[in-house]
This record gives C-alpha cells, sequence and structure tokens, in this order.
C-alpha cells in the first residue's frame, strides 16, 4: 500500500515555487493560472509572507504546488494504492484520485478560501495548538472554557488543534495546561477554521460543490470527517461541506491507512509537516516529503527499496527499472486514447496502478495484453501517435482513455522479450 498525503493551509512559504521552476511539470502552475484568472506563478515566485497568508492565495498556491509534485511523480509512471489530504489538501486528494477535474478544482478552492476569508472577517476567531495532552483532555478543556472553543485539528498524539473566538481560545489553552499540556501555541491564521464559525462559508462553499461534477475514483480516499475509506463519488460533497466546520481528524486518517496495510506514506507537496506526523503516527511505514524535483529520486530508491513496492519510472522511452520491463510515453500533452486493437487493462479494469492490484513487477507476470512489434501503433495522444520502440507484451496502460496527460509521462506497460 503506497499512500499519497496531501497538505493545507500553512505550508505556504514565499518562494516556494522556485526549486520546480525549470521542471516541465511547471506548466501545471501556467493552467492553473489561466483558470483562476489570477497569476499564480508570481504568488508562489515573487509574493512576500503577508501575502500569501491571505487564505485564497494559500490554499490556491498550496493546491497547485500540491499538483505540480503529483505530475512530476506521474511522469515517472508512479501512482498511489489510497490517497488523503489534511484539510484543503483533500481537495488535491481527490484531485489526485480522478473525482475531481483540475479545473473543477481549482474554481473550488478559489470559492472555499474566498468564502472562509469572508467568514473570517464577519467573524474574529483564532487557532492554538495544544502540545503534550490527550484528545480527550483538550476536548474537556473546551467545554470547561464557556465559550465558543472546539477542537479543530487532531493531528497527533500529544498534538491537537483548538480553534474559536480569542477570549475563549485563551481560557481552554489555560485549562489545558492545568490539566497536564506542556505548551499552548498560539498559530498565526486569520480565522476558526473547521469550527461552526465557518458556518457562513459552508453555505457559499455547499452551493458551489453541488454546481461541480464528481466522477468515480480510481483510487479511494480517506476522509477527515471520519477517518474512513470513501471511494464513491457522490459521497464527497457531502463530506467535503461537512469538513469546513468539523474536526479534521488526521491521526485516526494515519490510523486508519496503518489498518490497511500501508507501507509507505508520501507527502506531496511543499512543507514537510505532514511527514513528520506520520512519522509518528506510523514508525513502521516509511515517510518521505517531495517537495522539490531533488526528492523524487528519493522516492524513486525509496519504493524501489521495499519489500512490496517496486518503483518504475521513464525519464526517456526505453528506461527501465526491470530487464524485462518498459514503460512507453507520451510523446506530446493532450487527450490520450489507446488504440482499439490493443486488448489490455488499463488502470481502472485490473491494469497497473488498479486500487487493490498488485505493485509494478507482479502484474507483469500476467498474461495479459497484445504481443506487439516495434513500431506498433499504442494509441493516440491528440494528433500524435504512440508507437512502441520495444517488442513484446503489453501489460496494461497506464493512464485511462480520454485522460489528459503530458509529454513524457507514462502511458503503456510492456514486458519485452529476452
Amino acid at each position: 500500500m503506497l499512500a499519497f498525503t496531501f497538505p493545507g493551509q500553512g505550508s505556504q512559504r514565499p518562494g516556494m515555487g522556485r526549486a520546480w521552476v525549470d521542471h516541465p511539470s511547471w506548466e501545471v502552475v501556467d493552467e492553473a493560472s489561466d483558470v483562476a484568472g489570477r497569476d499564480v506563478s508570481r504568488l508562489l515566485l515573487e509574493a512576500e509572507q503577508a501575502e500569501l497568508t491571505r487564505t485564497a492565495n494559500a490554499q490556491l498556491c498550496t493546491y497547485a504546488l500540491s499538483l505540480v509534485a503529483l505530475d512530476a511523480i506521474e511522469r515517472m509512471g508512479i501512482a498511489p494504492t489510497i490517497c488523503a489530504g489534511h484539510s484543503l489538501g483533500e481537495y488535491t486528494a481527490l484531485t489526485a484520485s480522478g473525482a475531481l477535474a483540475f479545473e473543477d478544482g481549482i474554481r473550488l478552492v478559489l470559492e472555499r478560501g474566498d468564502a472562509m476569508h469572508d467568514a473570517a472577517e464577519g467573524r474574529t476567531g483564532t487557532m492554538a495548538a495544544v502540545l503534550g495532552a490527550d484528545d480527550d483532555a483538550v476536548d474537556a478543556a473546551c467545554q470547561r472554557a464557556e465559550g465558543e472553543v472546539w477542537v479543530a485539528n487532531y493531528n497527533a498524539p500529544g498534538q491537537v488543534v483548538i480553534a474559536g473566538e480569542p477570549e475563549a481560545v485563551a481560557r481552554a489553552g489555560d485549562i489545558a495546561k492545568t490539566t497536564g499540556a506542556r505548551k499552548v501555541l498560539a498559530l498565526p491564521v486569520a480565522g476558526a477554521f473547521h469550527t461552526p464559525l465557518m458556518a457562513p462559508a459552508r453555505a457559499r462553499l455547499r452551493k458551489a460543490l453541488s454546481d461541480t461534477p464528481f466522477g468515480d475514483l480510481e483510487v479511494p480516499v480517506v476522509a477527515n470527517v471520519d477517518a474512513r475509506v470513501h471511494a464513491e463519488a457522490a459521497e464527497w460533497p457531502g463530506l467535503l461541506s461537512a469538513q469546513l466546520c468539523g474536526p479534521v481528524r488526521w491521526r485516526q486518517t494515519l490510523g486508519a491507512l496503518d489498518e490497511l496495510g500501508t507501507s509507505a506514506v508520501v507527502e506531496v507537496g511543499t512543507g514537510g509537516v505532514l511527514t513528520g506526523l506520520a512519522r509518528r503516527v506510523l514508525p513502521d511505514a516509511r515517510s518521505l516529503s517531495i517537495a522539490t524535483p531533488d526528492d523524487l529520486q528519493t522516492l524513486v530508491e525509496a519504493i524501489s527499496g521495499s519489500e512490496t513496492w517496486h518503483a518504475y519510472a521513464a525519464a526517456h522511452q526505453g528506461e527501465y527499472l526491470y530487464t524485462s520491463e518498459r514503460v512507453v510515453v507520451s510523446p506530446a500533452s493532450g487527450v490520450f486514447a489507446p488504440d482499439p486493437s490493443v486488448d489490455a487493462p488499463g488502470p481502472g479494469n485490473g491494469g497497473p496502478g488498479a486500487p487493490g492490484t498488485p505493485a509494478a513487477g507482479a502484474v507483469a507476470d500476467a498474461a495479459a495484453g497484445n504481443d506487439v512489434a516495434v513500431g506498433d501503433l499504442l494509441g493516440r495522444v491528440g494528433a500524435s501517435e504512440v508507437r512502441t520502440p520495444f517488442e513484446g507484451r503489453v501489460v496494461g496502460f497506464l493512464v485511462h482513455p480520454g485522460e489528459r496527460v503530458t509529454a513524457g509521462q507514462p502511458v503503456a506497460w510492456l514486458r519485452v522479450r529476452p
């Protein structure tokens, strides 16, 4: 089990996109700018902390840069078995799972950020991290504070975030310290997120969610609201709506990943906070962050070095990780259409990358797909033909028919003849 996790608001920082500027996946930023009608590139490269801290900018930048990192990982042919995202990161997780189109994700993130900003402007709120106390003790402190304060994030053992009206948050923090909390730290945020004070934002978001199509999930996602796996598209508008005013159960989410047998947890995007939390909750799993292009090779080495997962990558046609296996990559960017003559499973039909299927290498032993010769047509990306430079058997397609791919992204997997 390979889990991808996606960070939320708070991981943004000035210059957070600079490491990616020369990477082919930076084109995702240009696409985000076109959809958002905002210069996302400038925000990622030039904006100061004050501008990035604004809720709408923070959420848009975090979402876009996580998708840059995800695109870079996908170009290597690596896909998750399951996903989860912390607060805003849940939208990125749904985009990674195929449930939420990129353009729709951008629009929802913009509406969510603007709605949360307006709700915070209308009702002053704050947040604080309570360290060294268990969940029940912090919850009890909020109840004893006799005010509007609630638990907003269950992040890890001994790390709980509370939120609400400033005076009530301060009282709850003082009570928590008398019952064993080691420290209470004020967080530099503009509102009481994940509490009932976000109710006005929830009403706006609910309308935006109802107008947004959600597709079937190619990869299941663990929800913040209940820390359960949800694979049905129809469930997610309600889950995302509820998430806005309810606590993020991240510790419980990591526990769910553990129970499912997750062997590696990869944080996709800037920051690294989720990686630290995963190491605390899942000490037996590999945990790493993909925040820069330099981290990509670390990912390949970490996964290929595990007993249950084998990474496969293709920076160029013909690159391989196993002497008997190759991937064929797209020659251009566009929508992929497999050739009807190729009878091979895709990621949603038991092919490589499908939820619940064996890892790369294991699937290659399956007797699936056509025998092909060098130069045979496998499909098209827009007007460009995808032809195999290898002779062998097509194990499966790595992308779905109609899925948008980028130049250099693996689209088919072959077992070649010795």
